[in-house]
């Protein structure tokens, strides 16, 4: 624990309520609990010394490591080798289901698979982002961990008879452990919230069964997937980091499990993605539908119908939507900084909730109602009440599209007329006018077309810039903005049109390095904040999506085939890679899993035509 790990040496596992990080060395040094967005209890990631952890590695031995999940599951294999022996741990969370529950168990199954090891296991919470105290109270067959709101139980997994293989200390409420295992054999450790009970003795035999369910739930899970293009494992794996990322109570998708990994190491762009962001849905509806998962996408649409139907946040200055909202809905997303906390390799301040719950940031409309017309064509409909909830939002675009707004990227240096905020506009408006034509609703229809084409007009004249030959980031800058990647994926422009092409050849030579896409220069369009940041891997794949939609499926296939090298040792991806190639920002991504998703559909579906039309 003397170094913090890199940001994309872990893996994920995760039950549909919560998640935790597993480092490479057998560290858990992240886990919140009871849901994403509480407060952690291991969270060594952001503070190694007060931030809390569950590691496991060899005792007093020069050890290597590797690890991978068990295929097609969300089962976690962490090995280390050494010159006595091998072992493994095994990490899993059992499924907890719809129903939001306190109760939460990680699994660490201890094997030893050559030779002999002896595992050294410490187990060291910190409650509450390490605020809360905590007391330790050890019995014969495990321990409890008790803070003010919360107990975690650790339950030993042995046989009856063997109970001296296990030797534990107790030191300052911590619990640290030794356990000595021959080639063959299996034990080790469930941790557990709110058991409910004293610690329990677990059998191998009953981990055995609890490891054969989850590995039955997640490859039954995956076998809906309908994808089987030409990045078949790629795309399977970015499914089971999505569902990873869902709290099944709600069908809602964290942006990533995690708060406060920089995008610029020592940086302040440190943010809390633990939330669900309404831009999301757009992406996430397209990449579920397209791969089969319909149950997700229409628990997600009924999220997203709620939040239209309940108009959480103010119908005043930042509209009838916020832009954001916690996993069950609710809006409270107060930010604030764990000023205790020296952040992850020193990277401060360490923030918690998100300040920019609350901007104003006209896209959402257009990709609300993006996901809902795509999601009525696969036969997932609206109710009438919201239809009628719809429709009252639409009148209050109606009246407040044509302003300055914070944009997507959620920049914290004032409102500007972003372009991608009047594109996303004018989608609201043309889906609405689909889905009311499709289902014969009532609808404003003569304002709804006054305000479409008005936008598409101010966006083809305002948002053009003549010298650049490109659409820009925002009326009167000569910025150029990957966001607008997005322009031919919506139809507000065709991927042939000249306009669209020298705007995508404009990003070639500006935002895009040896096939990696930055967001734009924050140099020559200041957001507010200090520093600099790596390249947008989520703007990476829409690059690869919009170079294929303009018929460039050849280099869109080079610069995919790129980008899945800088994927971290299991295929996951954070926000943001730096020059060294290193991960940045929260991990994993679901916006950049997301889009990689589509980017592989439409290039696959691409790459055969243009085969079927070189056969012809």
């Amino acid at each position: 624990m003397d170094e913090y790990p890199l940001i994309e040496n872990h893996g994920l596992i995760g039950d549909l309520q919560t998640a935790a990080l597993v480092a490479t060395d057998g560290t858990i040094d992240w886990f919140c609990c009871p849901r994403f967005d509480s407060p952690s209890v291991f969270g060594a990631l952001l503070d190694r010394e007060k931030g809390g952890h569950f590691r496991v590695a060899p005792l007093n031995a020069t050890y290597t490591t590797k690890q991978l999940y068990l295929p097609d599951t969300a089962v976690l294999v962490t090995r280390f080798m050494t010159e006595s022996g091998a072992g493994e741990v095994i990490d899993f969370m059992p499924p907890t289901g719809r129903t939001a529950t306190d109760r939460h168990s990680i699994v660490r199954m201890l094997r030893c698979v050559r030779g002999s090891m002896t595992f050294e296991v410490d187990i060291a919470p910190r409650f509450d982002y390490g605020r809360a105290p905590h007391t330790l109270h050890t019995t014969e067959h495990g321990a409890v961990f008790v803070s003010e709101r919360m107990e975690l139980t650790v339950h030993a997994v042995r046989e009856r008879e063997d109970e001296r293989l296990l030797t534990s200390l107790s030191k300052e409420h911590d619990l640290h452990f030794s356990l000595t295992l021959q080639a063959g054999q299996q034990r080790g450790v469930v941790v557990e919230s709110a058991a409910g009970g004293p610690p329990r003795e677990i059998l191998p035999a009953d981990f055995d069964m609890m490891f054969a369910a989850a590995v039955e739930h997640w490859r039954t899970w995956l076998r809906q997937s309908r994808y089987t293009g030409r990045w078949r494992e790629a795309v399977e794996r970015s499914a089971i980091t999505l569902k990873l990322m869902t709290y099944a109570p709600s069908g809602a998708l964290v942006a990533a499990p995690t708060a406060g990994l920089p995008e610029q190491l020592g940086g302040e762009r440190n943010w809390d993605y633990r939330f669900t962001w309404i831009r999301d849905a757009s992406f996430s509806v397209y990449a579920l539908l397209g791969l089969g998962f319909t149950e997700e996408a229409t628990a997600f649409i009924g999220w997203l119908r709620d939040r239209v139907r309940e108009k959480a946040g103010s119908d005043g200055d930042t509209g009838p939507m916020n832009i954001m909202y916690r996993v069950d809905g609710s809006s409270d997303l107060f930010e604030e900084t764990l000023e205790h906390w020296e952040g992850y390799q020193g990277s401060r301040p360490v923030r918690i909730g998100n300040g920019a719950a609350t901007q104003l940031q006209l896209d959402i409309y257009g990709e609300a109602l993006d996901s809902i017309f795509f999601a009525h064509q696969h036969g997932i409909q609206l109710d009438h009440r919201a239809w009628t909830s719809l429709h009252t939002l639409l009148d209050w675009l109606t009246d407040h599209w044509d302003q300055p707004d914070e944009g997507l990227w959620e920049t914290r240096g004032g409102r500007e007329d972003f372009t991608y905020g009047r594109v996303m506009s004018w989608v609201a408006f043309d889906r609405a006018l689909r889905l009311a034509a499709s289902s014969g609703r009532p609808a404003a229809s003569g304002r709804w077309v006054e305000a479409r084409d008005a936008i598409y007009e101010q966006v083809l004249q305002r948002g053009w810039d003549p010298q650049r030959q490109a659409f820009v980031q925002h009326y009167g800058s000569a910025v150029l903005d990957s966001a607008l990647l997005r322009m031919p994926t919506v139809g507000i422009i065709t991927p042939d049109d000249p306009m669209w092409t020298s705007t995508l050849e404009a990003m070639d030579r500006e935002l895009v390095t040896d096939s990696l896409v930055y967001r734009y220069n924050p140099e020559a369009s200041p957001d507010g904040l200090r520093g600099s940041e790596g390249t947008f891997s989520l703007c990476t794949f829409m690059y690869v999506d919009a170079l294929a939609r303009a018929g460039r499926v050849d280099q869109a296939r080079l610069v995919l085939e790129k980008m899945l090298t800088y994927a971290n040792h299991l295929g996951l991806y954070s926000e943001e890679i730096d020059l060294t190639g290193r991960q940045l920002g929260n991990f994993p991504q679901a916006f950049t899993h997301l889009a990689f998703i589509d980017a592989a559909i439409t290039l696959d579906a691409n790459l055969n035509r243009a085969r079927a039309r070189a056969a012809a």
